[in-house]
């Protein structure tokens, strides 16, 4: 499989880039697309549709296909695979049927595929991404492979959407379905950062409300880790500093910790609303605030996929946590820039609301202030 990125900021430049790449007779059948929300989602989707692409498309927080990243962009991974070994699903869901959405979506590929792999993209806040993945668990079997991330907005928390050819959603999911006999994907999800404390107990939860870590309301226990001093609902620098910087890491008995990062206060209890569940009874850790090492461990994870499971790659597609390009600020390019010298294949990638993958060694998951590496090769 021949795969190119290219990249622009209107749909003029999408389409003068996607001419220049098929001037050497490249005929692309699949672009993945990460973009803006300021940018003109159906006037590019347009443009790929006139060539006979299908579309697979998530709004982002920013876009890359190299290591610099853009802003109010539109990146594009073009791809000539077979179209027997890929098919684009989609669908709208409300607030409580995500996990059967999800087998739907499943079961009606293996109508067609066998052996079905996942790459998927939803749009939302409230959506409960682990339920999502619990729904091709169900349909597929726990070995499922599922790689993604949550729509973003530029990081103003309005309102995210996923699009297809002739369909987009603001509460909804996209699914590329790939046969995994003909086509390999591997991935993993990253964070690198390190833990600081002892291990404390989650005493009072539900779902991924938060109340109290060691019977000390969760806001107040993180601003004293943090040295945070003006804990007000007047301080507006309070919940970004605590998401980009002060996440909790949930504890697993197999796997690394999955970072839970504060989103929500709710300033009656000072409890507040992390990215995907944190049972009660579990065991947190807080996180120092990053440094290189943390860039390392993920340049580091991804050179082990290529030395244990894919040597070759065809394309590599990221979801990078909009947090990590918060708390890195220009560091970002470097861990970007050793992900695309591992393979030094063509890239796209986009920073998420949540990464979709497992972590090493770890069960099938939602994460936050993340990385999600995936690398694509058709047999």
């Amino acid at each position: 499989m021949q795969a190119k990125s290219i990249k622009g900021k209107s749909p003029g430049e999408i389409q003068a880039a996607l001419e220049q790449s098929m001037a050497d007779g490249f005929k692309p059948t699949l672009a993945i697309v990460f973009l803006s929300i300021t940018q003109d989602r159906k006037a590019i989707t347009r443009v790929l549709d006139n060539v006979g692409l299908q579309v697979f498309g998530v709004t982002s927080n920013g876009e890359f296909t190299d290591e610099t990243p853009e802003k109010q962009s539109t990146v594009v991974l073009l791809m000539d695979m077979k179209r027997s070994n890929f098919q684009i699903l989609h669908a709208d869901y409300n607030t409580t049927n995500f996990r059967q959405v999800a087998v739907s979506l499943a079961s009606k590929t293996l109508e067609n595929i066998s052996n079905p792999a996942f790459l998927v993209g939803g749009s939302h806040a409230n959506t409960d991404a682990e339920a999502l993945l619990k729904g091709f668990e169900e349909a597929v079997g726990a070995h499922v492979e599922v790689y993604g991330g949550m729509a973003g907005d530029d990081i103003t928390f309005t309102e995210q959407f996923v699009f297809s050819n002739d369909w987009e959603s603001n509460k909804g999911m996209i699914v590329l379905a790939l046969d995994a006999d003909n086509v390999t994907i591997k991935g993993r999800a990253t964070c690198g950062w390190r833990a600081v404390g002892t291990l404390k107990t989650v005493t009072k939860s539900e779902g991924n409300h938060v109340y109290t870590v060691d019977d000390v309301p969760v806001l107040d226990l993180t601003a004293r880790y943090g040295g945070i001093e003006n804990v007000t609902p007047d301080n507006p620098q309070l919940l970004l500093e605590i998401a980009a910087n002060l996440p909790m890491q949930l504890q697993r008995e197999n796997g690394d910790p999955v970072m839970r990062p504060g989103l929500v206060i709710d300033w009656n209890d000072h409890s507040f609303y992390c990215s995907g569940s944190v049972p009660q009874g579990s065991k947190v850790r807080f996180s120092l605030p990053p440094d290189f090492d943390v860039i390392e461990k993920v340049i580091s994870e991804t050179a082990n996929i290529k030395a244990t499971d894919m040597p070759e790659a065809d394309a590599v597609i990221v979801f990078s946590c909009a947090g990590r390009l918060l708390s890195f600020g220009p560091l970002i390019n470097q861990e970007l820039e050793g992900i695309k010298n591992v393979w030094n294949a063509p890239m796209a990638g986009m920073f998420s609301n949540a990464e979709l993958a497992r972590a090493t060694g770890g069960k099938l998951e939602m994460h936050n202030a993340t990385t999600c590496v995936v690398a694509l090769k058709e047999k």
